[in-house]
Order: C-alpha cells, then sequence, then structure tokens
C-alpha cells in the first residue's frame, strides 16, 4: 500500500512542478497527464509495492548520452510546443534516462497520427541517431529528408542532418546542405556565423585529407 502513495504522490508532484515551475502550455496537458497516467497503468501491472527495493543498473542504454545543448537548439530552431512539441517532450525525457529506443518509438506513434509534420521527422532523425550512438543510419537519413521535404525553409532539419552527415565523416555532404543554409540565413544572425565556422572547420580538415593524400 506505502508503494501506491508514493507513487501517486510523485505523480502530483511531478505535473504540479510541470504546470507551476516549468509552465508547461495548456496544449500539453492532455498528453502529459496520459504519459504519467500510463505510468502508474505499467506500476500497476508490473509494480510489486510489497517487495524491498533491489536497485538494478539499467542495460537499455546502449545509444549516445542525452545531448541537453543539442535539444535546446532543436527547440529553438523548430518547434517548442504544440503537437509535435508534447510528443518531443516525452521523447526527450525518455532519451534522458538512456531509454533511446522507446525515445524513437514515441516519435513513431505521434508520427502515426500527423505524418505530415516535420519536427516529429526531425526529432525521430536525431532520436535515431542518438540510439545508433551517433551513426547515420538509413532510418535517421531518411527521417531528416523527409522534414527538409515536407518543410523546404524551415532551418533545423538541414542544421541536424548537416551535423549527423559530419558527425559520421560525411563531411562533404554536410558542406553542402550547410552551405546552403548558411546562404538563406539573416546576414548577421547566430546560425550563419555558426555555419560559417563550421564549414570552416570542414574545409581544413579536407585540405589536411588532401595533403596527407600527397
Amino acid at each position: 500500500m506505502t508503494g501506491w502513495v508514493i507513487a501517486m504522490g510523485l505523480t502530483v508532484l511531478l505535473l504540479g512542478a510541470m504546470l507551476a515551475v516549468g509552465r508547461l502550455p495548456r496544449a500539453a496537458w492532455e498528453v502529459t497527464a496520459s504519459a504519467l497516467l500510463l505510468g502508474l497503468a505499467g506500476y500497476a501491472w508490473q509494480g510489486h509495492s510489497a517487495l524491498p527495493g533491489s536497485p538494478r543498473q539499467s542495460a537499455r542504454n546502449t545509444g549516445a548520452p542525452f545531448d541537453e545543448a543539442l535539444a535546446e537548439k532543436r527547440r529553438g530552431l523548430g518547434e517548442r510546443y504544440g503537437p509535435a512539441g508534447q510528443w518531443l517532450l516525452l521523447s526527450d525525457g525518455l532519451a534522458r534516462q538512456g531509454n533511446t529506443a522507446d525515445a524513437a518509438n514515441v516519435l513513431l506513434s505521434g508520427l502515426r497520427t500527423s505524418p505530415d509534420d516535420p519536427n516529429l521527422w526531425l526529432g525521430m532523425g536525431n532520436a535515431l541517431v542518438a540510439h545508433t550512438g551517433g551513426a547515420l543510419s538509413p532510418g535517421a537519413d531518411f527521417a531528416f529528408r523527409r522534414a527538409i521535404a515536407i518543410d523546404p525553409r524551415a532551418p533545423a532539419a538541414p542544421y541536424f542532418y548537416g551535423l549527423a552527415l559530419a558527425q559520421s565523416g560525411q563531411l562533404a555532404q554536410a558542406r553542402k546542405i550547410w552551405a546552403s543554409l548558411a546562404a538563406r540565413a539573416p546576414q548577421d544572425s547566430q546560425l550563419r556565423a555558426e555555419l560559417g565556422r563550421n564549414i570552416a572547420r570542414i574545409d581544413a580538415m579536407q585540405a589536411a585529407g588532401s595533403e596527407q593524400a600527397r
């Protein structure tokens, strides 16, 4: 019985904190509450409140550690709230726990209801890259390309697609995408300056590689 009291109490406290401190938008209340209730349902199905605690090391953390800075960058360039933001919020929470497969599956559920949402496709691409430890899998490549095809003018998808390409060693492709994005970014924007620095690094790496090959 004590386990149930603790579980329900933590659920109420967490929801209250997200509303009061996190300033969760009204549009995200229903999805967030549903996720918390789903957690309680899972506890009811598999939990054993009378058993003593026995901590175990999670074996599900097979992907890359969650990168808060990149998540904030995605929120800054893309959709922070709204329908896509609700799914991305849940996905980020799972990724922070190391559950990279579940993080991607949450976005897959969102895409079933909103298959033409570029922010969900972008999130899926990033989630799949994290799940493979930074590698650009065919699924992630498709997700990034799909996000760009749906909204060609949005900066988030080409930015993160270029980043995934660069991290996978595909420097020429990354440079091409970033150069195109930089050309249409505002002249004095932080994004254009950052892309310029990234392109300069790629040029330096390619020049160094050419010298070594001689």
